[in-house]
């Protein structure tokens, strides 16, 4: 019997959580490049995080190589990249010459995402309780994403979020408190495109890789915001559910469409 230290993994069952610690070496190297005061080159970084975060849990499904090890592997990772990399860009970029306050909502931002990372994962093997995937608040890369939005505005050229951080600061602060919240969000698994509509699709697609290659910020912009108005619109729906009565789309765990682990995206995980 092969000793499980001994035993021989094909190269292919470790690329997700390689994966992975490419990910994590581009959050810590964000964190470098803001205290260089390289800030374009540090978001971009987190945003290669973010899209790594995605292509690991996908590479995980299609080799089948979920584990256990790997979940937690990510999870960590998550916090480093999503959570501490952003606050401290942040920090770094609007708030260091700000009032103390500053500091205390980077604070609240990273332990409310830790704390959203770890109430995931004691509810991962929690049965869902609706039929329409969703996240139950913010997920980890989407709450690093807002929280970069001022300086998505910055490097566009729409403002300075260095002339504001009383605005800065606050915002921060919700967006962790969003990550931590039971607001029913958005989640990409609910996406079903119409078969007459998919040329508005393919459309739209050149359009954004265009926006990508001319106006790169701008674009993170608009994304940004168009998140937003995913939540807004949740919670309008949240609201109007609660008023006439209705399953409060909160119950239940609600943190991802597919009861079994194995066979879901760890993009969920975040």
């Amino acid at each position: 019997m092969i000793s499980p230290r001994r035993e021989k993994l094909p190269f292919l069952h470790l690329l997700p959580s390689l994966v992975t610690i490419i990910g994590l070496c581009a959050g810590l190297t964000a964190i470098r490049f803001a205290y260089a005061e390289k800030y374009a080159l540090a978001v971009l970084l987190v945003l290669v995080a973010a899209a790594l975060d995605g292509v690991d849990g996908l590479l995980a499904r299609r080799l089948n190589s979920v584990s256990p090890f790997g979940a937690e592997l990510d999870s960590l990772c998550d916090f480093l990249d999503f959570g501490v990399a952003p606050g401290i860009i942040v920090y770094q970029f609007a708030l260091a010459d700000a009032v103390d306050l500053g500091w205390v909502l980077v604070l609240v931002y990273i332990v409310c995402c830790c704390l959203r990372l770890a109430r995931f994962n004691v509810n991962r093997d929690a049965p869902t309780g609706g039929a329409v995937p969703r996240f139950v608040g913010v997920p980890a890369p989407a709450g690093a994403l807002l929280a970069l939005l001022p300086m998505f505005a910055t490097f566009a050229g729409l403002w300075d979020a260095r002339d504001l951080p009383a605005l800065v600061a606050p915002w921060l602060g919700l967006v962790g408190l969003l990550m931590v919240s039971r607001l029913p969000t958005f989640s990409p698994k609910a996406i079903r495109i119409p078969r007459d509509k998919v040329r508005f699709l393919l459309i739209g697609t050149a359009i954004v890789v265009g926006l990508a290659a001319t106006r790169f910020w701008l674009l993170m912009v608009l994304v940004a915001l168009a998140y937003v108005a995913t939540l807004i619109h949740a919670a309008i729906r949240l609201r109007g559910t609660t008023a006439r009565g209705g399953d409060d789309p909160r119950d239940g765990p609600g943190e991802g469409p597919d009861p079994n682990p194995e066979n879901e995206d760890k993009t969920i995980r975040g």
